[in-house]
Order: C-alpha cells, then structure tokens, then sequence
C-alpha cells in the first residue's frame, strides 16, 4: 500500500514539475526572471523528492521480497520438521534388532531353499542324467543340419583374359 501511495506521490510531482517548467518558460518570456528563477528552485526540489521517493520505494521493494523469501524459507524449515517428526516416529516403529532379526529370517529362508534346491537336483539318477545329455545330443543334431556336398567334379581353371602385371612394392623409407 506504501509503495502504491508513492508511485502516486511520484506522478503528482512529475505532473507539477511540467507544469512549473512551463511556467518558468511563460515568465521568461514576460520579463519576470526572479519569479521564473524561484519556480526553477522549487522544481529543483521537488526533483530531489522524486528522487528520495524513488529510493524509498526502491527499499520497500527490497523489503517485500526479503519478506516473501523469509516466508519461503518458514516452509522449508516447517517441512524439514514434520519430515523428522515422520522419520523418529518410522524409528521408533521399527527398531534396529527388528530389522537384524527380519535379515536373520530371510537368509535362514534363503539356505532352506537352496537346500531343498539341491536335495531335488540330486534326486536324479544316473540314467536320467543320460537321458537328459543324449537328448540334448539330439536338439542340437536338428539345430545344425549341414547341406549336402556336391557330388560333380570342380571345373578346371579358365584363364584371364588380361593378366594383371606385378608392379614392384614402393620401398618404404624411414624420416628421420
């Protein structure tokens, strides 16, 4: 509201000095110096009141942002907190022998079927493990069927027309 009631304060001024240079230009020409010089005077110093407006409402500016950062800042800090308060109560929830225990339990489980795993691989016999190779034997006998090789006679070398002449192999030399 401040900064508003400046900005008016501004345009008022900056209406008056217009004005008032009008004015020091009409009694210049009527002869009136003295008069057109304290017009001059006082529209100097309403300039310098323009000018501290200016830095006034420059500061409240300043100021109205520092308070919305601040603002900004209070929320963060409020929404670290709550974020802790969540975070001790998981803790108080969850306790670090319950967590041990849970990972004790879970590669207890993990050994018990790795057992039962082995106990079954190892139920096989002898015969079954042939079965299993001579029937992978077979799959990939099916998978690599080779075509036949033909049975005709190579043909015999036909000679070229244009023999290529052997140019001799540029020596190489070493820059030094």
């Amino acid at each position: 509201q401040q900064r508003d009631k400046l900005k008016q304060y501004q345009k008022r001024i900056s209406l008056n000095l217009e004005r008032e240079r009008a004015l020091a230009r009409q009694l210049l020409r009527e002869g009136k110096k003295e008069k057109a010089v304290l017009l001059l005077k006082k529209k100097r110093y309403q300039e310098q009141l323009l000018d501290k407006t200016e830095n006034q409402i420059s500061n409240l500016e300043r100021m109205v942002q520092d308070i919305e950062f601040t603002q900004i800042e209070m929320k963060v800090i409020e929404g670290l907190k709550i974020g802790n308060e969540c975070l001790n109560k998981m803790h108080q929830v969850m306790s670090i022998e319950e967590v041990e225990r849970i990972i004790g339990e879970t590669q207890d489980a993990v050994e018990y079927q790795r057992q039962i795993d082995e106990i079954l691989a190892g139920s096989l016999t002898e015969d079954d493990e042939d079965a299993i190779l001579e029937e992978l034997n077979i799959i990939t006998q099916e998978q690599m069927e080779l075509p036949e090789v033909p049975s005709e006679p190579l043909p015999e070398k036909i000679p070229e027309a244009s023999p290529i002449k052997n140019r001799p192999k540029p020596e190489l030399v070493a820059a030094s």
